[in-house]
């Protein structure tokens, strides 16, 4: 139902930026520069754990929009925000959410530009982020030939969800490897800077990679061959697979809101990349997502996020 929403709107929306839509986010060329906007919301009953505090609340609201500044190439250079807040709401949690954004702020080094607050049914925060690059990256950039790399590790954020949801026995250490990407994630500011220089391509896996990896190929007109053996998978991910009988392959694949950044790159520009990244795949010419694991080339499936339908 997101998608037909989407398209919905996109055929009254013909007035649009610089860059049209359909990317992580909008831009406008401004002499030299792209101007870089994003904006996207936090809703409690959806997107937020009961074992989330609301500093962590607040973080993330910051963190999902600038993931998408970043995702561009962009430096993230301003933050605005819309806050909704329900009546009868506790005091110290809205409190604890204007702590947790403040922190966030600091910690990525943007300042807020402007805000507003309103009366709704449940906790809302519709955050918008600003950045600025010389290059922008897209979701369309990628050519046959390029390397597919993604950042940092991928599945910890789902595989931490499913210990909340049911109430796992696990331990207290793999739980707090687990629950730290689940309700402590990073945007890849730095990374996405470097990328501007180097990528042809990047999408933030917000969505989960398999969705990413759809969109790069679709928005691309390109094949994209992927390795299961590759995905950088930790051992904590492994093990709650295990447990619920599970693939962690799967897993990987599905899970959301990681807010890594999924990108491809010319070979000869790997070196020049001091991230922390993985090469998982190859872009070819042709159509589609392809997975080789256990020595089996599968189509991959479409798993991931998308709202108005659960993972």
């Amino acid at each position: 139902m997101e998608r037909e929403i989407i398209e919905l709107f996109m055929k009254h929306l013909r007035k649009q930026g610089d860059l049209p839509l359909g990317d992580d986010a909008g831009a406008l060329r401004l002499g030299d520069e792209w101007l870089v906007a994003t904006n996207d919301m936090l809703v409690k009953n959806t997107d937020v754990p009961n074992i989330m505090t609301p500093e962590q609340v607040g973080f993330k609201a910051v963190t999902m929009n600038v993931s998408d500044v970043a995702a561009m190439g962009a430096r993230p250079i301003g933050f605005l925000f819309s806050l909704g807040v329900p009546m009868g709401i506790d005091w110290g949690y809205i409190e604890g959410v204007a702590r947790g954004i403040g922190e966030a702020l600091e910690f990525y080094g943007v300042p807020v530009l402007s805000a507003d607050t309103n009366e709704v049914d449940d906790l809302i925060i519709d955050g918008i982020a600003l950045g600025t690059t010389k290059r922008l990256l897209r979701r369309s950039g990628a050519k046959p030939g390029d390397l597919v790399c993604v950042t940092g590790d991928i599945g910890r954020a789902l595989s931490g969800l499913m210990i909340y949801l049911n109430d796992l026995d696990i331990d207290r250490k793999t739980r707090e490897i687990l629950y730290e990407k689940l309700l402590e994630p990073k945007a890849r500011v730095k990374e996405g800077i470097e990328l501007s220089k180097y990528a042809n391509s990047a999408i933030d896996i917000s969505d989960g990679l398999s969705k990413g990896l759809h969109l790069l190929a679709e928005m691309s007109g390109v094949r994209i061959e992927i390795d299961g053996e590759n995905l950088p998978i930790w051992k904590e991910v492994h093990e709650v697979a295990s447990i619920i009988n599970a693939n962690p392959i799967e897993i990987a694949l599905a899970s959301g809101e990681e807010f890594e950044l999924l990108f491809t790159i010319p070979p000869q520009n790997l070196e020049e990349l001091s991230s922390d990244f993985t090469v998982i795949g190859t872009v070819h010419k042709g159509a589609g997502v392809f997975i080789t694991a256990s020595g089996k080339r599968l189509k991959m499936p479409l798993l991931g996020w998308e709202h108005f339908r659960r993972p």
